[in-house]
């Protein structure tokens, strides 16, 4: 049985069952603070167990890509070392939202599982929750009951906390589960050791294939647990571990989801797997194919790799991918992004978002391996260095500061360094590296720390979003919660009536202000999470219970929405002169400026700048009314020709902002009519990565300043220069410049034709070579020519001449060509310029170096005598 036909066979068993079946959710989570990743199948499902939202249909299944690299769960270490743990996995699931329960989800399990997939029963074994005393939770009985219409009772095991009570975090839904294990290992090996023996013992072959979590309670902040308002269902198949179990196959790379993926890294790299676990080249292979998945998945859903949040995390992995296949497959050039076909041929069929963003992932993975390559290209210099400079120094061990930069600052790979260290007789210092970096990860956690309280619910009332029609509204404080960080203790309010937008869809959230008649507070921020909007407020009110007054900072929103509004004609303007090939793949809005990030390939043309800007501003003239279908079924809103965002997660009903032609699905604020832009200017155009274009730009009051500005530069300029005729006065100052650097550069030129002949004369016969060693006050090119002409001219020589032009220490270094195979420019100049604590490099025959100490020169001058 194939993989396609394994997963499909799941979701064919649970449609017969009356379950909807539903596409998996992005991987990247843009909307849910206390996630980066989906890290479980149920993730996109929790605001249904904590009962915010109402679910879709009763029971649901599914297949949901999951990321666990980061947080409590975090499998990125073990991934390459064993047979079983990845980065991405896909999540079989069957879901009941207050529907059925512990009976039918057992049921639903043993039958497909033994029946439809056909596993003989001998071999599983199931967990249930053996209780916890110190939370006052009972052994599930009624999980055992069920269990034993199904199995032996010899074969249900008793399980602790750890592996039998389940949650995805710190806080939010859990419950006690119940895991199904298998054991793969041959009848010798059963004959020998017993399977219940091993279950929960991390051992390869008795693995644990679906988890049925039975979610009752709500974890709360101060580690309580409360009832949820409903009971539901949540199963969890490894999809990679039930394919191993079926295909009969002792390992997950061993399956058809790895194995043409394993194929092509044989074929490009030329290494041949093996399977063997401790072999560090099959280890390289296991980690290439497991992180192009996790990376791929991630990119097609939004995510590009960055230097902070979800975007480093994705980065991180590529970056161990790119480090393995370096070290151990030998691949000094990018060879990654060759997998995304194979991937695409795999798993299209099932994630389209795949075959839609191929281009896309293929070249942003290229363009990230040919930078960290780059990276460790240059590191290996570093390395070098610092490995020379610890011999010199008659030193065992690299200096722990120095290694820890190039690991934290140039993104150097630690082990890598190790390795080469090794190589030199040397070592690192492995518990100060360690130190250091805890130091860094302590800092980096404080920086971001934050302490939540569990929240304090008042008065029971509705809690509403008025935002899009009003910008003040009473209200009361329906729940409030404390929150202490690095800048203080503040407080999280939920509004009865909320007339603040919560940041989502790019755009920022509003601040302002919440008041009554005795006290103010200022909203610093609001945000939304789990279907909450929540305000950050500077205290707690000593009324809580009190009628507020809610007052949104008008300006900011005036010129938020401007620029929302204006980032919506950009996106249509970019796709008519672009091509529909343009998608946005970003966006910031606030009241300052905009940010939008789309799909293209090419630097933007001034012309075709030009004419978005005027295509922007036409329709801001065209006075274009909004047209807004607040809540319309997403298919209708798809049919009338609505855009939607690939990563995007929606519901079923959706709100879309039509401004003329221009129609996309958005729940941001909006102006009423165009011309309330103003005026619509692009600042800049530029990369933000592979295949990814940034255009920035501003509208409104921003875009007023703007203008004024420039008139206020040029009126300035024109007194100046004293003509009103501000570009012809600048065109006649070139003209002048561009005579006068003439003559400047003949004058240096005669100059430097007299030091030749000085110069020639001035060599010093060192056996049967010459050496000439010269200081000088020319500039830089100057003396570049006549070293070029020197060691052109003056046979087995070397020219080292020593320059202070402009007040700063530079030293260049020629080397004749009969004399390229004993003495290097490079090396010479390298040495040289440590006296003036500098760098450079060069060829074997030309190499400069400036540096920072222009008194060091003269100890260059007496070194460079010695050559």
């Amino acid at each position: 049985m194939t993989s396609q036909e394994i997963r499909q066979k799941f979701l064919d068993y649970f449609k017969s069952k009356d379950h909807l079946i539903v596409p998996s959710a992005p991987i990247v989570l843009k909307d849910d603070p206390t996630l980066m990743f989906s890290n479980s199948g149920m993730t996109q499902f929790k605001d249904f167990f904590l009962g915010y939202k109402t679910p879709t249909a009763p029971r649901i299944a599914d297949t949901q890509k999951c990321l666990r690299v980061s947080g409590k769960h975090n499998d990125l270490d073990d991934v390459g070392r064993d047979t079983y743990h990845h980065t991405m996995f896909e999540m079989l699931g069957n879901w009941s939202f207050g529907d059925y329960f512990k009976k039918e989800a057992i049921a639903f399990a043993w039958e497909l599982l033994t029946e439809v997939y056909g596993i003989p029963k001998e071999n599983l074994y199931v967990t249930i929750f053996e209780g916890d005393a110190s939370e006052n939770l009972n052994r599930d009985q009624d999980a055992y009951d069920f269990w034993k219409s199904h199995i032996s009772e010899d074969r249900i095991i008793n399980g602790n906390k750890k592996d039998n009570f389940w949650e995805m975090g710190e806080s939010g839904p859990c419950g006690p589960c119940s895991e199904i294990h298998i054991d793969l290992r041959t009848p010798e090996e059963k004959a020998a050791v017993p399977g219940i023996s091993l279950v929960n013992q991390d051992h390869p072959q008795v693995v644990e294939v679906w988890n049925l979590v039975f979610m009752e309670f709500n974890r709360k902040a101060d580690k309580s647990l409360e009832k949820l308002p409903a009971q539901h269902v949540d199963t969890g198949m490894g999809f990679e571990r039930l394919c191993m179990a079926l295909q009969g196959k002792s390992s997950n790379y061993d399956t058809d989801v790895f194995t043409p993926l394993i194929a092509k890294v044989e074929e490009l790299s030329g290494k041949k797997y093996t399977g063997i676990l401790e072999d560090e080249k099959d280890i390289a292979i296991r980690v290439v194919v497991d992180h192009i998945r996790a990376v791929s998945f991630a990119i097609a859903d939004g995510q590009l790799p960055s230097s902070g949040g979800a975007g480093y995390v994705i980065r991180r992995i590529l970056r161990r991918a790119i480090s393995y296949s370096y070290r151990f497959l030998g691949m000094k050039e990018p060879f990654l992004y060759k997998l995304v076909a194979v991937l695409q041929e795999q798993m299209g069929p099932f994630f389209p978002e795949l075959e839609k963003q191929g281009k896309l992932v293929t070249e942003v993975i290229k363009s990230e391996e040919d930078s960290f390559l780059n990276t460790i290209e240059t590191g290996l210099i570093r390395v070098e260095k610092l490995i020379q400079q610890t011999i010199a120094n008659n030193q065992k061990v690299l200096p722990t500061l120095e290694v820890f930069e190039l690991y934290d600052t140039y993104g150097f790979p630690d082990d890598l360094t190790r390795i080469i260290a090794e190589e030199k007789g040397l070592t690192i210092d492995e518990e100060g590296f360690d130190a250091e970096r805890e130091k860094q990860r302590k800092r980096s956690q404080q920086d971001s720390a934050q302490k939540v309280y569990d929240w304090v619910n008042l008065e029971s009332k509705p809690e509403t979003f008025v935002g899009y029609d009003q910008i003040e509204s009473e209200t009361y404080i329906t729940r409030y919660r404390k929150v202490e960080n690095k800048d203080g203790e503040f407080y999280q309010v939920v509004l009865s009536s909320s007339p603040f937008y919560p940041e989502g869809g790019g755009q920022v959230g509003d601040k302002g202000i919440l008041e009554n008649a005795t006290e103010s507070f200022e909203v610093l921020e609001t945000k939304k999470e789990n279907g909450l909007i929540i305000s950050l407020i500077n205290g707690l009110p000593k009324d809580a219970g009190a009628l507020f007054y809610a007052k949104v900072n008008a300006s900011d929103r005036k010129n938020s929405q401007a620029n929302h509004s204006g980032t919506h004609l950009l996106h249509e303007a970019l796709r008519d002169v672009l091509g529909t090939h343009v998608e946005q793949k970003g966006s910031y809005v606030g009241p300052d400026y905009l940010r939008f990030d789309f799909s293209h390939f090419n630097k933007m043309t001034e012309e075709e700048l030009a004419l978005i800007e005027e295509k922007v501003n036409q329709k801001i003239k065209d006075r274009i009314a909004l047209q807004e279908f607040r809540n319309i079924p997403i298919q209708e809103a798809l049919d009338k020709g609505a855009m939607a965002l690939f990563g995007e997660k929606y519901g079923d009903s959706v709100r879309m902002i039509q401004f003329g032609s221009s129609k996309e699905l958005c729940g941001g604020t909006h102006v009423k009519n165009t011309s309330e832009i103003g005026h619509f200017k692009i600042t800049s155009e530029g990369s933000a990565a592979a295949g990814i274009r940034r255009i920035e730009a501003i509208s409104g009051d921003k875009s007023e300043e703007y203008f004024k500005n420039l008139e206020k530069q040029i009126i300035e300029l024109s007194q100046l220069l004293k003509s009103k005729d501000v570009v012809r006065s600048i065109e006649k100052l070139i003209e002048e410049n561009t005579s006068l650097k003439a003559e400047v550069d003949a004058l240096k030129k005669e100059k430097a034709k007299g030091e030749i002949g000085d110069w020639k004369n001035a060599y010093e016969q060192k056996g049967n070579k010459q050496l000439l060693v010269k200081k000088t006050s020319l500039d830089a090119g100057s003396v570049k020519d006549i070293v070029f002409q020197l060691k052109r001219e003056i046979p087995t020589s070397v020219t080292i001449i020593l320059s202070d032009a402009d007040g700063k220490p530079m030293i260049t270094v020629g080397v004749s060509d009969d004399l390229a195979a004993d003495y290097q420019a490079g090396a010479i100049v390298k040495d040289l310029a440590k006296e003036i604590q500098g760098g450079g490099g060069g060829n074997p025959g030309f190499a400069t170096a400036g540096g920072k100490n222009l008194d060091g020169l003269e100890n260059a001058y007496q070194k460079a005598l010695n050559i």
